[in-house]
């Protein structure tokens, strides 16, 4: 088991609760490389799955995308600096979508494709989630990345998960509900349930 790297279609929909569960089940080490905005998804990993996390390579105080953060941080990313821990099992989480610049000429989907591991795709289940869902796997699929599935998250909903899985060749994996608060323990149930990984 190599790991995963976990990928969303919108920023703030579940992406780092996933890779916290996807951490507990495997017993895999967590490292986002960057880190957009005050929070800390590194921080919030360990504390609710007790996973070991690598610090990001890049940290930036403003909540932007990670082009314009680094350049109001008076920096730049570079892709091929991103050095992937040789650790494994191991969840690697992005920031934001796969679409999001990295700086003028380099996407998210660039470092996906650099780091080559198996994606997750976290998807909510809010209107518009059959078409952000769709891209997203065509994009990855454009440049050869290995899809492994997706993940949704919120309210069920059988129609677009329908579509998502005709239309995008790909399961659903798990259905996580929206959780209220996210505790250890609420996060050790649904590492509990999740199947397919």
């Amino acid at each position: 088991m190599k790991g995963y790297f976990v990928t969303g279609t919108d920023t703030g929909i579940g992406k780092t609760v996933v890779s916290a569960a996807l951490c507990l089940k495997l017993q895999a080490s967590y490292f986002k490389p960057i880190q957009t905005g005050p929070d800390s998804d590194t921080g919030t990993v360990q504390a609710l799955s007790g996973a070991f996390a690598f610090p990001p390579v890049h940290h930036f105080p403003d909540p932007l995308s990670p082009h314009a953060a680094a350049r109001n941080a008076g920096a730049s990313i570079d892709p091929s600096g991103i050095q992937v821990p040789s650790r494994r099992p191991l969840v690697v989480e992005g920031a934001g979508g796969v679409m999001v610049p990295l700086n003028d000429r380099h996407l998210m989907l660039d470092l996906i494709q650099q780091i080559g591991l198996p994606v997750v795709v976290v998807a909510s289940t809010r209107l518009g989630t059959i078409n952000h869902t769709l891209l997203t796997l065509q994009a990855l699929r454009m440049v050869g990345c290995q899809v492994h599935g997706v993940v949704h998250v919120g309210e069920p909903d059988p129609i677009s998960l329908e579509a998502i899985e005709h239309h995008g060749k790909k399961k659903v994996l798990f259905q996580m509900p929206w959780l209220p608060e996210v505790t250890p323990q609420a996060l050790q149930k649904i590492a509990g349930e999740m199947h397919g990984f």
